[in-house]
Order: C-alpha cells, then sequence, then structure tokens
C-alpha cells in the first residue's frame, strides 16, 4: 500500500500525481489494496470495471432517454471521480481495447481531462482526483500500447501479501471487526496462500463479515470459532476447511 500512496502523493504544488498500475495474478487481492488505499485517503472511491466491450463513452458518460424527447447525460463511475475529487479504480484494465484507452490519455498526462464526443464537451479533473489500474497479468488480455504504459506508472507488482499487510487490508475495510475473527482469516488466508490456492483478500472480507453477522444474529451466543467454521464453508466452499487454523 506504501508505493501506491507514494504515487499518488504530491510533493510540491506543481507536481502531479502519477497513474500506478497493479499487476498480478488473479486473486491476489489488487482491488482490495486499491480500495484500502483510497479509504486511506479518506476520499469517495469509485470503481470502474472494463471490459471487451467497453467503449470509449462508456468511460465517459451515457445518453439516457427520459420521457418524450428528454435527453440526459449520466457520468460514469470514473467522471464521477474526476468531478467529486474521488479515487478512480479501473479494475481489469488490460482487457479494454487501445481505441478506449486512447480516450483517457489526456486524463493521464499533464491535461487532466476527458472530452466526451456524445455529449459535446470537455471534463476536467479536479485536483484530488486520483486513479489507478489493476491488470491481471493472464493471457487473455490486449497488450496496452507505449503512449500508455508510459502514462501508467508506476507498475506495482503485486503478490499475495504477507501476514501483517493482509491484516491490515481486513482492518482497513472492516473497521468494525472484532480483532479475533480477522486474526484468525488472516491466518486461514496466509495458509491457503502457502499451499498457492487463490483465495483473496476479498474472500478473507466476505468470511470475516458473515462470521460477525452470524454472531450478531444469535446474540453473540455462536462461539468465534463455530461462526468462522461456518462462514468458511458458506463462502467459499467446504474445500476450503482443509486451511483452517488449528489453533
Amino acid at each position: 500500500m506504501r508505493q501506491l500512496l507514494a504515487a499518488w502523493l504530491m510533493v510540491d504544488p506543481a507536481d502531479l500525481p502519477m497513474n500506478p498500475r497493479l499487476i498480478g495474478k488473479p486473486g491476489v487481492g489488487k482491488t482490495t489494496l486499491a480500495y484500502a488505499a483510497g479509504a486511506r485517503l479518506n476520499r469517495e472511491i469509485y470503481i470502474m470495471q472494463a471490459t471487451v466491450d467497453t467503449r470509449p463513452e462508456d468511460l465517459i458518460v451515457t445518453p439516457v432517454i427520459e420521457g418524450e424527447r428528454k435527453l440526459r447525460y449520466v457520468a460514469s463511475p470514473l467522471v464521477t471521480a474526476m468531478l467529486r475529487g474521488g479515487v478512480a479504480i479501473l479494475d481489469e484494465g488490460n482487457r479494454m481495447s487501445e481505441k478506449s484507452w486512447a480516450s483517457l490519455a489526456p486524463l493521464l498526462d499533464t491535461r487532466r481531462y476527458v472530452e466526451s464526443i456524445t455529449a459535446g464537451i470537455k471534463i476536467k479533473a479536479h485536483p484530488n482526483f486520483r486513479i489507478v489500474a489493476t491488470m491481471n497479468d493472464d493471457a487473455s488480455t490486449f497488450d496496452l500500447p507505449e503512449y500508455i504504459q508510459s502514462r501508467l506508472q508506476p507498475q506495482i507488482l503485486i503478490d499475495f501479501p504477507d501476514r501483517d499487510e493482509e491484516l491490515q487490508i481486513l482492518k482497513e475495510n472492516l473497521p468494525f471487526g472484532e480483532d479475533d475473527i480477522l486474526r484468525y482469516v488472516t491466518d486461514f488466508l496466509q495458509q491457503a496462500h502457502a499451499n498457492e490456492e487463490r483465495y483473496s483478500a476479498r474472500d478473507g472480507i466476505n468470511i470475516a463479515r458473515y462470521a460477525m453477522k452470524l454472531r450478531k444474529a444469535s446474540d453473540s451466543a455462536l462461539p468465534v470459532r463455530e461462526a468462522l467454521h461456518l462462514a468458511i464453508l458458506e463462502t467459499v466452499g467446504g474445500e476450503a476447511l482443509r486451511y483452517v487454523p488449528r489453533t
């Protein structure tokens, strides 16, 4: 997380934030890490899911017909983050075509704006706006053109986090979480990582959240370990039980 936050930092009023990209295997928690970093900045966070069908206008505005002869434009999550000074997570960015990336080129350099041909407007980014792209390192993606690669720097390689990092991610996403539940889930994830299973921090968040709900529903009568056992079973399946902590 420190590398990502450093990329977003401005060291001088004349400086600009960088546009980092997080690269790693599916399931290592890239999006979860980006979300936790955005939360650390106390900014609104918007996630834009990129696909092979994402068009340039999908990244900016969508025209919507309302009633008779009424047309309004709905801002994308990316543009909403730009206008409100939030954090935009462009998820699985290398599933997007070069044409779509080209529409973001002015946003990713010193110009810091996007243009909508459909709406005929130019939208400038708020000074507090930050963006990060997450990318899987599998083969089912487009190659980024060089002019986009040069704008998406630094490239931060993400592997499964170590125990302290993973526990911190859980705490960032579940600040109301019971400490013993978060530590138990962290130990479960670490055991799974050691066996090259792709249970992610997102899975851990869901497990911990569900365990807390089960305890709340029983007025805390359900023991913590029993709640966690049930949460793992019903969230990621019975095969995952082999990685539950023994103590």
